[in-house]
């Protein structure tokens, strides 16, 4: 029996230092992919570097053919009035060449005489007179309507002349701005395979190093437990029978090493809710605490996650919703406030932040363009930014949060979703 204990003592050593150098294997295996891993983020900082700029500068030519479609709509009321004042010259113009006329067709009527022929004629001096003025009367009403109706041409002119040039000028800078965004668009797609192509390989070499410290994590324990058992064991060589009965029963009856990994990452590809109204000002001048329940998405999509669940690209918690939503769509201020943050950053590409006053503020990332400048006011409802994927995202949407005094609470628990 001694023997077999000593025996049984001398495998569990070995098991040990066998499990120590596998144990060292995989501590250099780390190692190794930890440097591959920090050359690859290094290569991930460059090319996001690269796409912030890009997406930047996407936003920044978005945000000028907004400012262009704001201008052809003022132009086109401008236009609208334009023409109608034009009409209404016309009309003046129409009648005042009608009043012409009939002054000449009187003065014709009159025999057209002049002031000398009735100075000579044998007529009463009254009728003279009231000839004469009735001729001073016609001769400036004629030069007046003839005076008004120059104007009026020349203000035809005028208008057509600067309406021309306003159309011109919109359409050439429209051109130029929609050229703009194809080149940069390219370039944003060429930057974005860089770094979903980098992306992927980070993720995978993450993966890989989770799984071996998982696994280091089991050999340690092993290792730990073996030792002790050899330990005990060497211990109890010269004990009676009893003990050493008891010690190997309590050997053979470990329990099993290998715990099981039973979390589930929270799937972000289903669908939470779906959305199809938008903010509007009805809920301006309202005190923000008390918009709980009243509250509307920003925009238009599907809901793919749930507040607070674990994320299955990073294993932490989200601490807001994603919205799927198709891009260039228009992304709205769920309330009045005032915007605080407007630039891109790490992680959530293009962000604008509105500050609701009372420590309330709403957060709206991965745009593909910022519409709105710090400091400006929005209502309710307004126009903010334009949907997109930026910040390395694969799939289109908007990131959107909502936050009291900088911590983050469920957005859907305070909206009303329909």
């Amino acid at each position: 029996m001694l023997g077999l204990l000593a025996a049984h003592s001398v495998l569990a050593a070995k098991k040990a230092d066998a499990a120590k150098d596998d144990l060292k294997d995989v501590h250099e295996k780390i190692e190794s992919l930890k440097k591959e891993l920090d050359a690859s983020t290094d290569a991930h900082k460059d090319a996001a570097d690269a796409l912030k700029a890009s997406e930047t500068a996407i936003s920044k030519a978005q945000k000028k053919i907004h400012e262009i479609s704001l201008k052809q709509k003022q132009n086109s009321v401008t236009l609208t009035q334009l023409k109608q004042q034009s009409l209404r010259i016309n009309d003046a113009l129409s009648d005042q060449q009608q009043q012409l006329s009939q002054q000449l067709y009187q003065q014709y009527l009159h025999g057209n005489q002049s002031y000398t022929q009735l100075m000579l004629e044998n007529k009463d001096p009254n009728a003279i007179a009231r000839d004469l003025k009735y001729f001073a009367y016609i001769a400036k009403a004629r030069s007046q309507l003839i005076n008004e109706m120059q104007g009026n041409l020349r203000k035809v002119e005028s208008l057509n002349d600067e309406t021309a040039a306003k159309l011109n000028e919109v359409a050439s800078l429209k051109q130029k701005q929609e050229e703009e965004k194809k080149a940069l668009l390219q370039q944003k797609q060429e930057k974005a395979k860089v770094v979903q192509s980098l992306s992927q390989k980070i993720a995978a070499q993450r993966s890989e190093i989770s799984k071996l410290k998982r696994d280091e994590k089991n050999l340690s324990n092993l290792v730990e437990r073996l030792a002790k058992l050899a330990a005990a064991q060497k211990k109890k060589q010269l004990a009676q029978q009893k003990a050493k009965a008891k010690s190997a029963k309590k050997a053979s009856g470990r329990p099993n090493t290998t715990p099981s990994n039973t979390t589930q990452p929270a799937p972000e590809n289903q669908t939470i809710a779906r959305n199809e109204t938008l903010p509007d000002n009805d809920v301006d001048g309202v005190h923000f605490p008390s918009l709980r329940g009243k509250l509307r998405l920003p925009v238009r999509g599907e809901v793919s996650n749930r507040f607070g669940a674990v994320r299955s690209d990073t294993g932490v918690s989200w601490k807001g919703l994603f919205i799927r939503a198709n891009e260039g769509n228009e992304v709205k201020s769920i309330a009045s406030g005032r915007i605080v943050f407007a630039d891109w950053m790490r992680g959530f590409g293009n962000l604008i932040i509105v500050d609701h006053g009372s420590g309330y503020m709403s957060l709206y990332g991965n745009n593909q363009a910022l519409l709105k400048n710090v400091g400006e006011k929005v209502s309710g409802g307004d126009t903010i930014a334009a949907v997109g994927n930026s910040g390395g995202n694969e799939s289109n949407g908007l990131y959107y949060e909502l936050r009291r005094n900088s911590v983050p609470f469920d957005p859907l628990s305070w909206s009303n979703v329909r």
